[in-house]
């Protein structure tokens, strides 16, 4: 299937194909269809499906049959999403694809001078992005209405309930016109995400698309079992490897990525963070460094991850073990894009094996073994052992209980690339 076979106009084919698309993904193909028949749709997809191409090339399309140009504009499609990035990636994409439609759209998101934001909201904005904090701040200020909308997309849905934004998008909806086109997204589908999109949807037509499964199996994986305390020294034994130009790599709090980043720059290894405490613009800094190479080692959370796009990237490395299966197929598929090479290294403690194999039921295979000659799992399962009572010392008070620390040495190994791989039983 190509995309001149769903009907698409002409302005919007030619930019489609300026940017070198010719097939639409599964998601596109299902979903472009629905949308410009104006029928609302549930979707359930990840990053890195098509899936904001899947939206915003039908909603070009909608808008163009009724364009208002000049200050006159009104807000006619809003798409809310969780995260300055991915609002900046939507914006970029609306731009891209939109380039010959003549419609206009602008992106809002806080941490920055609103002054800009604004500006572009008074010279007129057909397309609206944008996260909900700053949206709702700059409708309370005047800046902005939304009693024009005729397409509203909420994307990212479960990341939206997972920062708290929940309020929020009910304080939208009570705002939006009732007779609207409704888009919902989301990478999961659990019980309160089905509520939400039943409070917004009207008789939707529903999708579901994961990524293909090739998509896992072209790129190599491996799991290494090592102390926690350990991950640190293994994640520098394993990037003395000069092949390894860039790499992502994931933790699950803000404060292990700040801690992961200061190791790395101890040891000369250039890194820089991105999670929701960094500011707009040294997010948006850490990104382009990252993205032309001035940045080895760009250290992200699940949620600031969203919408981080860079082409060629070969390593992603899980630092920590996500506690949802889901997001493991989020984080590497960040690699081996479009058919280039993609590794993923896996950092798994004890505590972790739990998270692997629900992963490694999710994606129905086994991830290969790594064996680890550096710092190899010693403490295989760890419980909080209860507190014993230690002898008196001369004060009369108890001792504190010493820790034994494991002091595993490194073997060398002059080619950290060379790591010998087996599955495991």
């Amino acid at each position: 299937m190509l995309f001149r076979s769903l009907n698409i106009i002409e302005p919007i084919l030619k930019a489609v194909d300026e940017e070198g698309y010719t097939i639409p993904t599964p998601i596109q193909a299902e979903a472009i269809p629905i949308i410009l028949q104006g029928t609302d749709l549930l979707g359930c997809a990840q990053t890195g499906t098509g899936k904001t191409a899947a939206f915003a090339i039908p909603i070009l399309q909608l808008l163009s049959t009724n364009k208002i140009f000049g200050k006159t504009r009104k807000i006619r499609s809003l798409i809310v999403t969780p995260t300055r990035e991915l609002a900046i990636q939507i914006e970029e994409s609306f731009k891209a694809y939109g380039r010959h439609t003549g419609l206009r759209s602008t992106v809002l998101f806080g941490g920055v001078n609103q002054n800009p934001q604004t500006a572009a909201l008074r010279s007129g904005v057909d397309i609206l992005i944008a996260t909900p904090g700053r949206l709702l701040d700059l409708m309370n200020q005047g800046f902005l209405t939304l009693r024009d909308v005729e397409i509203f997309v909420l994307d990212e849905a479960d990341r939206m309930l997972d920062m708290g934004f929940i309020h929020d998008v009910k304080r939208l909806l009570t705002v939006l016109p009732k007779a609207r086109q409704s888009l919902f997204f989301s990478a999961t589908m659990p019980p309160d995400i089905v509520k939400l999109a039943n409070t917004i949807l009207h008789n939707p037509i529903k999708i579901s698309v994961t990524p293909d499964s090739s998509t896992v199996d072209i790129i190599r994986q491996s799991v290494f079992f090592v102390d926690k305390g350990n991950k640190s020294a293994l994640l520098l034994e394993l990037l003395k490897d000069v092949n390894i130009k860039t790499a992502l790599v994931f933790t699950r709090t803000k404060h292990g990525a700040n801690t992961v980043v200061k190791i790395l720059l101890k040891h000369n290894i250039s890194a820089e963070a991105i999670h929701g405490n960094k500011a707009q613009t040294a997010r948006q800094r850490a990104l382009a460094n990252f993205k032309d190479q001035t940045t080895r080692i760009l250290v992200a959370t699940d949620i600031a991850a969203r919408g981080i796009d860079v082409d060629d990237l070969e390593y992603v490395i899980n630092y920590e073990i996500p506690n949802i299966p889901e997001t493991y197929v989020h984080r590497i598929g960040r690699t081996g894009r479009a058919g280039a090479e993609g590794t993923a290294y896996s950092f798994c403690d004890a505590e972790e094996k739990e998270y692997l194999r629900d992963i490694e039921k999710l994606i129905s295979k086994k991830i290969p073994l790594a064996e680890n000659p550096f710092f190899p799992l010693m403490d295989h399962n760890p419980v909080k052992a209860p507190v014993q009572q230690q002898g008196r010392g001369r004060s009369g008070h108890a001792r504190p209980k010493q820790q034994v620390v494991h002091k595993n040495p490194v073997v060398a190994n002059k080619n950290p690339r060379i790591l010998f791989s087996r599955q495991r039983s």
